[in-house]
């Protein structure tokens, strides 16, 4: 038996990132549940991936901020609702949200967001274009940091017609498993990446931008030096600097003045970023700035690794501080090394069992069929 309910989400791009993995896991999850799925993008490299049998795919310019295409993308996106009956569209991301917001109104329909970031606003106009992901019938917040967020800062905009809820984000507790991972996979990761395991692996995922925190945890490595009187480990720099050449060569500047030329490497890419969590032994999120979510510290818990995370944003809901990861202070070098020091003096069994009970808490809290489970749900409520 089929269901009513057709979902139309619009992303600007399907990369890997957050939002796009979010969007492409509710697409697939879908059809299971015997409802029709569709996506607008403009294209991205998780596209190839989308079961095109289950997921209809339509191309459009939805990541084009410009007010022509904006409004010339909604009118598509009117016959395309009108077409294929859709019943809920559903915007992840600001530009592509107008479109949304213009379409629906014409044909009636429900309008659903998500809130995937803070969405820096320096002036009035910023935060009126920024409102628009919270003009919907359902806005969605991807943490409860966002969530406040968006009750600090938008409450104009928000009236009891309007529902605005908390779906944590979700990610593959099955991919993310780190008995699924050979020893051979591992051992030619280490090859490809120039590292002997003869001493301990700290990881940085993330791409290259400086809100990122890779200066802080260059730094923070350096005073660990400092401490110890030698090298400890080996440190990896996982993350394309998408263009940001400038600042990748500020990074390996940084890097020969401490001295950590030999220590550190800076690797642009990894398939199979659960393989890269398994061959290392602590994983680091430094962002300056606050994570929406925080995925790096959900995957790395996942995939039983101690994580060391920035005490901001979604990290401090993601993480039990002490239990299964550890949290430094923002921006703070001096207390990122130590709690690498920490975790570098640890007993084998103490970290052994961080990691148990870092899986156990993303597999109770941040699996991926919970948060499909939760927004098909509100899907449905929509409709009734």
């Amino acid at each position: 038996m089929t269901s009513d309910l057709k979902v139309l989400q619009v992303i600007p791009k399907l990369g890997y990132g957050g939002a796009e993995t979010g969007c492409y896991d509710i697409a697939h999850y879908l059809p299971e549940n015997n409802c029709k799925s569709f996506i607008v993008t403009s294209g991205g490299e998780l596209l190839k991936f989308v079961d095109k049998k289950k997921v209809k795919v339509f191309r459009l310019p939805v990541h084009s901020k410009n007010p022509l295409l904006i409004l010339i993308n909604a009118l598509i996106l009117i016959g395309i609702i009108l077409i294929n009956n859709i019943s809920i569209v559903h915007a992840r991301s600001r530009a592509p949200a107008w479109s949304c917001l213009f379409a629906t109104k014409l044909t009636g329909r429900k309008f659903v967001t998500t809130f995937h970031g803070t969405y820096n606003f320096k002036n009035n106009l910023k935060k009126f274009y920024n409102s628009i992901m919270i003009r919907s019938d359902l806005t969605i917040a991807g943490s409860n940091f966002i969530f406040s967020h968006i009750k600090e800062n938008y409450s104009k905009y928000l009236n009891d017609k309007k529902k605005l809820m908390v779906i944590f984000r979700g990610i593959n507790i099955d991919y993310f498993d780190p008995t699924t991972k050979f020893e051979s996979d591992e051992k030619k990761l280490l090859i490809k990446w120039n590292i002997e395991k003869d001493k301990k692996i700290i990881l940085l995922p993330g791409r290259l931008t400086s809100w990122k925190g890779q200066e802080v945890f260059i730094e923070a490595i350096n005073l660990v030096n400092i401490e110890l009187g030698y090298e400890a480990f080996y440190a990896v720099v996982l993350g394309s600097d998408q263009g940001r050449d400038l600042y990748k060569k500020k990074l390996i500047r940084l890097s020969e003045q401490y001295r950590l030329v030999n220590q550190i490497r800076f690797i642009d890419h990894c398939k199979d970023m659960a393989l890269a969590y398994k061959v290392s032994d602590i994983v680091v999120s430094a962002s300056t700035e606050p994570e929406a979510f925080g995925r790096v510290a959900v995957e790395a818990q996942s995939m039983q690794k101690p994580i060391i995370a920035s005490n901001i944003g979604g990290s401090n809901e993601t993480i039990i501080d002490e239990k299964t990861g550890f949290l430094f202070d923002s921006g703070n070098a001096k207390s990122l090394s130590q709690k690498i020091l920490k975790l570098l003096y640890l007993d084998e069994t103490l970290l052994k069992s961080i990691g148990t009970e870092g899986r156990k808490n993303i597999v109770k809290k941040f699996n991926v069929e919970k948060m499909c489970f939760s927004t098909y749900s509100e899907y449905k409520r929509l409709l009734n």
